[in-house]
């Protein structure tokens, strides 16, 4: 089967196997020193390929997959995804205050704005707030 990802995507999400095709490759790959800076960083914690954005939680219901405590309704949490068998399948939620812990680094903003692009500004900052102050 083959996966098709934008760069930048495959840096986040699946990075060894890029950085094997980047060493293989002979073609001109635009941007492909930050791309595989990216890969490289993504590589050095492996929970970061899990994040796939963030979200207010509309219920009280999901419980955080690090300390498994609810998700209070309203708050933001990191939506989780595992590749497994050459899918995305969903993997639960982890409080914005549990992000240090369960992905074992505090910088996991820019993984987590990639992957919510539809937020509006304000949301944007009270989502880097969140994430700041836990």
């Amino acid at each position: 089967m083959t996966l098709w990802f934008h760069l930048q995507c495959a840096a986040y999400k699946r990075p060894e196997p890029l950085l094997q095709t980047l060493e293989e490759a002979t073609e001109i790959i635009p941007d492909r020193e930050s791309v595989e800076a990216l890969a490289r960083r993504t590589l050095l914690h492996r929970r970061l390929p899990r994040i796939d954005g963030a979200e207010r939680a509309p219920s009280g219901v999901a419980k955080c997959r690090h300390c498994r405590e609810p998700i209070e309704r309203g708050t933001w949490r990191i939506r989780l995804v595992f590749f497994e068998e050459g899918m995305f399948n969903a993997g639960g939620f982890v409080h914005t205050r549990c992000k240090e812990v369960y992905f074992e680094t505090p910088d996991i903003l820019e993984h987590v704005l990639h992957f919510t692009p539809n937020l509006t500004e304000d949301e944007r900052n009270e989502l880097r707030e969140s994430l700041h102050t836990g």
